[in-house]
Parts: C-alpha cells; structure tokens; sequence
C-alpha cells in the first residue's frame, strides 16, 4: 500500500528537505558580490564571504523554474496546485518568506502578470456545470440495460441468443460514450501512456461485469461438478444468468457521475476557500468519504428494487461492492490517476479468473488440493463470496489510495474539461 501514492505521476514529488536544499542553492547561485555584479563562482574555495546577500530573490527563481507554470496559470490556485505536484509544501514556502503555499502562489501570479505588463485579474475557480448533454449519456446504459433484461425475458431460442448479443453490444457503447464526457470523463492532465492505461481498465471492467452476470452461477455449477452445457439465458436454467445485478450497475451510472460532479463542485469551493495545503487536505478527506457513502447508497436502493422487480436475489455484497470498486476507479482515473485502477482492476479480475480455473484444475489427477480454498468459502458463504471479497479488498485500496491523492490540490487544478 505505500508505494501506490507514486504510481500516477510521472515525476515523484521532492521532500521537505530536499526543497530547502534547493532553495538555498537558488539563492546561493544569484547571490551578488560586494561590487553589485553577479558571483560567478560562489562555491570557489578561499574567496572571502559575501558581505551582503540580501539582494537575493528566491521567488523569482522559483518563478524562473516554473516558468510554463506561471505563464499558463489563470489564477492563484492553479500556480499553487502546480507547485504542490512539484513537491513545495506549506513548510518549503517559509524558505521563500511566505506562511503557506497559497501565499506565494498569489505573489508568483501577481509577479508574472506585471511582469507581462498586464494587471493581474485573478478569477474565481467556478466548478463544473452539469450539462444536458452528459446527463442523458449516464441515464442511456440504464435504459438499454432494462430493455435487454426484458427482450431476454419476453423472447425463446435463436430470437433470445440475438437480443442478448445486441443488447450487450448496445449496453457497451452507450457506456463507453456516457465514460467519454462529464464529470467521469478523462481529463487533460492524464500523462503520457494513459491510452494504455484507459484501454486496459476497460477490458478488465467489461470482464467484471461480465462475471456478474455469468460468474456466480458457473462456479456454483462447477463446485457440484458440471456446467453439462452453455447457459441458456434464464434465470431458472442449470447454469442461470443473475441480471439483477448488473442492471442495477448500468442504473447507478447515473448516481455515479452525479457523486462525482458533487465531490468536483465541493472540493473546488473549498479550494477557493483554503488557506493552506494541509487545510484543504483535510477538509476535502470528509468530502470524498462522503460522496463516497452516497454513491454506495444509491447502489444498495438500485438492488433492491432490480432484485424486487425481476424476482431474483438482490446480491447486495456482489452488486455493492463491485460498484464500490468501478466507481473509485473511475473517480481517480478522472482526475488523471491512471496505473493505480489499472493495477488494481487487472489483480481483481485475475483472481477472480483465477478461483474459477482452481476449480476446474481440480478435476485432474493428484490435483484435488486446488479446488479446496475456493470451495470452502462456497459451501460456507456461497458462490457470490468470491468476487464480494476479492472486490472489496480492492475497492479498500483504492479508497486509501483516492484519500491520499484525491485530497490534493493539484488533483483539482483547473483543466479544459467538455462538460
């Protein structure tokens, strides 16, 4: 778990300490000399110490350093989120005479924009807006999720094996386009690979969810000795299919990116209102906890009525916890962390593979022991025991991993996002 906080940024960020040594080494180097020119050896050994350096400004060398920062920057709290990704702390600004990090960030802003010749005009950072557009999207792999459960309910045969394979076909890209914009939507600050990254969580999300529908009942099926045959798409069958489930996950797109668009209005407020990076920290943990608990709400409310409606098990400990995992995933993903959900996205799904094939390794000769940690927890807890702990341990970590760097301020600098 310690080394997670590091995977998403492609520049680890520097020490306290390391930062005081720097500063002092900046000021060392623009240091004048007693005549009032620069010092073009300052570190030589046996000259005389300087008399005065007082004339030394470690803010415009900061600024020097962070030029690109600077000169991008339309507000205070974007040079300010900047420097927190480049490791300058509340205590690294003291080197630089100011009490905090928001501090100098203003003085940088206010320095670069007379610098350009133009009044500083710093603007508030307004949240997102929600837009009809992204709206709809997230109602859309809801709405054709019910339609497949009801033509797989209403049809028999060849017609059912079509409307099914539509159906998911259907239910797959109205997700994708309701991932493609909103507050679930990537973000411009994601780092170089992330295409990498994005494609890999999605195939191991579709695996997922696809074990919801299917995985469940196979392992059963498979823990007494067959399946003897393909389901046949009913819930009554040897080898049933749980649509309850993974309906309620296609409806709570909609609570997820409304808890998202929640925790991005929150949180940027509260920037605006910070005075420090430690109290925007901790003020922004009790926000992600909170949207959290809400979306987790949502999800347990949507299983029991799909469980109600379609006569089938709610499955609150599957259904509750996958969708716990999917949506930290996707939070962070959003706000630019991208390996830590892919890692974490792949190890599920590969676990999950992986207890199914114990199962079945079992069957061979001399080797019965495989099979035993798997179906242990089936005749104790059920078939749904499974993929309830193996997605709840990593939704664990990735709520650990989001409390560490989602309470960033630069997990919130302003980005050009379609909203």
């Amino acid at each position: 778990m310690s080394g997670l906080g590091e995977l998403d940024r492609p520049g680890v960020p520097g020490s306290a300490q390391a930062w005081d040594e720097r500063s002092r080494e900046w000021a060392a180097e623009e240091a004048p000399t007693t005549d009032g020119t620069a010092d073009p050896h300052p570190q030589s050994p046996g000259r005389l110490p300087k008399l005065r350096r007082t004339a030394a400004d470690p803010v415009k060398t900061l600024m020097h350093r962070h030029r690109a920062l600077c000169e991008r920057a339309v507000d205070p709290l974007e040079i300010a989120a900047g420097l927190e990704a480049h490791g300058v702390t509340d205590r690294t600004a003291t080197r630089f005479r100011h009490r905090d990090v928001f501090s100098l960030a203003e003085e940088m802003y206010a320095r670069a924009a007379r610098d350009e010749e133009t009044a500083p005009h710093a603007t508030v950072l307004t949240a997102p807006r929600a837009r009809p557009a992204w709206i709809v999207l997230t109602l859309l792999p809801g709405v054709l999720c019910a339609a497949t459960v009801a033509a797989l309910r209403l049809t028999h045969g060849q017609s059912r094996t079509i409307a099914a394979a539509a159906g998911v076909l259907g239910v797959a890209l109205a997700l994708r386009a309701a991932l493609g914009r909103g507050p679930l939507g990537p973000t411009d600050r994601a780092p170089q690979g992330s295409a990498h990254h994005t494609s890999g969580s999605g195939t191991w999300t579709y695996w997922l969810v696809g074990y919801a529908v299917l995985g469940d009942g196979l392992l059963r099926v498979a823990v007494a000795g067959g399946p003897d045959g393909p389901p046949t798409g009913s819930g009554d069958g040897a080898w049933p299919l749980a649509t309850a489930p993974v309906l309620a996950l296609a409806l709570a797109c909609a609570p997820a990116a409304w808890c998202a668009h929640l925790f991005a209005v929150c949180t940027r407020r509260r920037l605006s209102a910070s005075r420090g990076l430690e109290e925007f920290t901790a003020s922004a943990r009790p926000l992600l906890l909170g949207t959290f608990a809400l979306f987790l709400s949502s999800v347990t409310a949507l299983s029991a009525l799909c469980g109600t409606i379609l006569g089938e098990s709610a499955a609150y400990a599957q259904t509750v916890t996958l969708g716990a995992l999917l949506f930290l995933a996707r939070l962070l993903a959003a706000h630019g962390f991208l390996h830590a959900p892919a890692v974490v996205l792949t190890a599920t799904a590969t676990a999950e593979g992986t207890a199914l094939a114990t199962v079945f390794a079992a069957r061979l000769p001399g080797c019965g022991f495989l099979g035993t940690p798997v179906e242990t927890a089936v005749d104790a807890w059920g078939a749904g025991s499974v993929p309830a702990l193996l997605c709840a341990a990593a939704a664990l970590t990735l709520l650990i991993h989001a409390a560490r760097t989602l309470t960033r301020a630069s997990a919130h600098a302003p980005a050009d996002r379609p909203w």
